[in-house]
């Protein structure tokens, strides 16, 4: 899952460079052999299993393994990935494209902080400008506050370093008032013991200064030491490349009612990203095979296997932009499963019916798929609570583009309340997941019971609404 949007904090970008993707071929109608099956929910969520699903990802882990201990964007970790899954489905009978996009990949060398020579610990926000050669080396400005725009900021001297709090506006806005009020960078402090590893600026931010993130223990002491000399490296650049999607369909169902779902099969280059997010990889890749590429459905059905999520949902919204309106047109709705293993599982539903205070509206027709995943989830026998629509994963894309939408989730970097901690039997005030964004996001990790459950849940629902969209627009 893109930190992005979890910390309520940076632009999610899209990827206006990526050329125009086809949409997957029009399958033929289904023959009269395929015609659907009203006992497929129930036989399908029976042969998904928690087990299958953890096979992928031991592949995943294995994967990554191999390849530097990741899977993120131009590395060999994610071809492997993308190669593993294609052929994974290939198998199972399906029609497979893996189209391609340009997406802007974000690295950081050297990121060195000293406040009055001592160090301190910060790293670089994605896509954060680079400092000069030597560094920036200036007082410190501090604002014990959100810092947002031009007003928050009057007073602050310019040519400084500016320390300021995470909070509900975009790093990218931060950034950018810090450059308006003549901020030689820009230092944010985290509201939460962890640090900022995975924050972005976004890939289309402008306008903005060297910015890093602090962590909460490390940034509050500085909001006390306004004046002192800091010194600031970050040896930053942005390249462009080239990344794919895999796309698969059945050969049957109506291919003008397509019943979509996908999941972000990238990680962060910190770790090999078993949970964020081969967790939701391996549920959807385990529904796949038991559903089969020619399996008796009513409504055609897509999987999407989404790269550079990591770096701004780049290779969703890439295919989303590539459609053309009546292929959109096409897509009754889309289900997102992203992070569904977390150690200290929350079961999350993303809102649908407006009722969870999210920043995106949901399209007509999502109240439909939340009720229907949280019943699901109430049979695979466990309480859900609903999240906001708040761009942070790859439904973002279709829900722009007024498709329906649903997913779910169990909780990435934030703590889980004792409320809800006694509610799923959690561990309160401790990470969904401790180790979100980190190289220890490994498959010894993952709750195998949640996993089970969201594989199953989403079983039930994709089979539910395959024999039929009534009541969707």
């Amino acid at each position: 899952m893109a930190i992005a949007a979890l910390l309520g904090t940076a632009v999610l970008a899209g990827c206006s460079s990526a050329p125009a993707l086809a949409p997957a071929p029009a399958p033929a109608p289904a023959p009269p052999s395929a015609s659907a099956d009203p006992g497929l929910p129930g036989r399908l969520v029976t042969g998904v299993t928690g087990d299958g699903a953890f096979g992928h990802l031991q592949e995943l882990q294995r994967i990554a393994d191999a390849h530097g201990g990741n899977r993120a964007l131009g590395n060999p970790g994610y071809d492997a990935s993308v190669d593993y899954v294609a052929n994974t489905l290939r198998a199972a009978g399906y029609q497979v494209q893996t189209p391609e996009f340009t997406a802007r990949r974000f690295t950081a060398g050297e990121q060195r902080l000293t406040v009055d020579g001592a160090p301190v610990e910060a790293v670089a926000l994605g896509y954060s400008p680079a400092t000069p050669a030597g560094g920036v080396t200036a007082p410190l400005a501090v604002v014990d506050g959100e810092a947002c725009d031009a007003a928050a900021l009057a007073g602050v001297p310019a040519g400084s370093v500016l320390l300021v709090r995470r909070g509900t506006c975009t790093f990218a806005q931060k950034s950018a008032a810090a450059a308006a009020a003549g901020a030689l960078a820009l230092l944010v402090v985290n509201n939460e013991d962890g640090s900022l590893t995975g924050g972005t600026l976004g890939d289309a931010a402008s306008g903005t200064v060297p910015t890093a993130g602090l962590s909460r223990s490390v940034g509050d002491p500085l909001f006390a030491r306004a004046g002192a000399p800091v010194s600031l490296v970050l040896a930053t650049q942005v390249q462009e490349t080239r990344s794919r999607n895999v796309i698969a369909q059945t050969s049957t169902g109506n291919p003008d009612n397509v019943v979509f779902a996908g999941a972000h099969l990238d990680s962060v280059p910190e770790g090999p990203g078993i949970n964020d997010n081969g967790s939701g990889t391996a549920a959807l890749l385990e529904i796949a095979v038991r559903l089969g590429g020619a399996a008796p459905v009513a409504n055609a059905v897509r999987f999407g296997f989404w790269g550079a999520e990591e770096e701004g949902l780049i290779g969703s919204e890439a295919y989303v932009q590539g459609l053309g309106e009546a292929d959109r047109d096409r897509i009754a709705l889309y289900l997102n499963l992203d992070m569904v293993g977390s150690p200290n599982s929350g079961y999350y539903v993303l809102d649908g019916d407006g009722s969870d205070g999210g920043s995106r509206p949901a399209p007509e027709g999502s109240a439909a798929i939340e009720k229907a995943l949280v019943d699901a989830l109430g049979a695979a026998g466990v309480q859900s609570r609903g999240t906001g629509l708040d761009g942070n994963s790859d439904y973002d894309p279709f829900t722009r583009a007024g498709i329906a939408t649903g997913g779910l989730f169990t909780g990435a970097g934030e703590p889980m309340s004792p409320e809800l901690a006694q509610l799923w039997g959690g561990d309160p005030n401790v990470p969904h997941d401790p180790c979100y964004h980190q190289a220890c996001d490994r498959i010894d990790t993952i709750d195998r019971v949640a996993l089970d459950r969201n594989a199953d849940a989403t079983a039930a629902v994709l089979a539910r609404f395959a024999l039929s969209t009534d009541g969707l627009p």
